[in-house]
């Protein structure tokens, strides 16, 4: 190689790495797949928030909706793989790359093209009515929604969301036939609830609880192996008998190829967030205990969670819009 061709090579090398020596020295994005006031914007925020204290640059929090979360997903899958645009998501961004299988589609992105960086979260979700709803128990509900099929119905973040399939799950455990209603993201979902235009929902803690405080919703049973701490009066899916256990958790992925050094930086400012009491307040605030996984505990835990619900999108089959 010619002698200045190769100190152009060593000299692009270099600088390469000063810039990864470098990182951050300029605003991150974190991207939240899903409307503002659901439990991934809501653990977002002050993770974000807490992140800065460490990384000493700004981190935008920025939603981009639509697809049950596979537009935000597939927007950090497809960017530039420098640690500026991460991407904090929910259990169903390992789902939405199956249902696209089910339907003979390009995925919008595969999970080849994401990191696992950390897991916060993971939790059951609860089946929640409201309070002025005629039904006080999961027996109940199921009762009227045998005697009526097709006439209850519940709503969803979206078609395969971390919302929709444990009420799918439910629903073939009990043997009964709803109506589903699928929103743009956890809240617009709650909110449907709230507003009397569906029956019930499947959601975590995050997102319901301050309504289950307020007396607003009424939780019928939790989707865990055991009861939830912060809601000890009531009982699991599989106290009831129904063969249903189901957790939704929330994680932050980088873009395949992220140089390590700069994951690792990430991954240092997420593992101190986990542990910053500031943080830890947050999510006290929302009812949902902070559940850590560094990087290679969590690449096993999302392995495991690729088979479980692989199965679980084949057992719904097509879902159609």
């Amino acid at each position: 190689m010619p002698r200045h061709l190769f100190a152009a090579v060593y000299l692009a090398g270099f600088a390469v790495q000063a810039a990864h020596a470098a990182y951050p020295d300029r605003p991150i994005m974190l991207v939240v797949p899903f409307p503002p006031g659901g439990s991934v914007d809501l653990i977002g925020r002050p993770l974000a928030a807490t992140m800065e204290k460490t990384l000493k640059q700004p981190i935008v929090v920025t939603n981009k909706t639509g697809a049950a979360g596979a537009v935000g997903n597939a927007y950090v899958a497809a960017a530039e793989p420098d640690g500026y645009k991460l991407l904090i998501a929910i259990s169903s961004i390992v789902i939405i790359p199956e249902a696209d299988k089910l339907f003979n589609r390009t995925p919008a992105y595969t999970l080849a093209q994401l990191a696992p960086v950390a897991r916060l979260s993971a939790d059951p979700v609860v089946m929640v009515v409201r309070s002025e709803s005629p039904w006080k128990s999961v027996k109940e509900f199921v009762d009227d929604a045998k005697k009526r099929p097709g006439a209850l119905s519940y709503s969803s973040s979206g078609p395969y969301g971390s919302t929709h399939v444990p009420a799918e799950m439910f629903a073939q455990a009990v043997g009964a036939r709803m109506r589903h209603i699928p929103f743009t993201g956890g809240a617009p979902a709650t909110g449907a609830l709230l507003g009397g235009h569906v029956d019930t929902h499947l959601q975590g803690l995050a997102t319901v609880g301050q309504h289950i405080q307020t007396g607003k919703l009424r939780a019928l049973a939790g989707t865990g192996a055991r009861r939830i701490d912060a809601l000890p009066a009531v009982p699991t899916l599989k106290e009831l008998g129904h063969d249903v256990e189901y957790y939704v958790w929330i994680a932050v992925f980088a873009p395949a190829k992220t140089p390590p050094a700069v994951l690792k930086t990430v991954r240092a400012a997420i593992r101190g967030a986990a542990g910053d009491p500031a943080f830890r307040a947050a999510m006290d605030r929302i009812i949902t205990p902070v559940q850590y996984q560094d990087t290679p505990e969590f690449e096993k835990f999302v392995a495991g969670e690729v088979k479980l619900l692989a199965q679980v999108v084949q057992k719904i089959g097509r879902v159609e819009k």
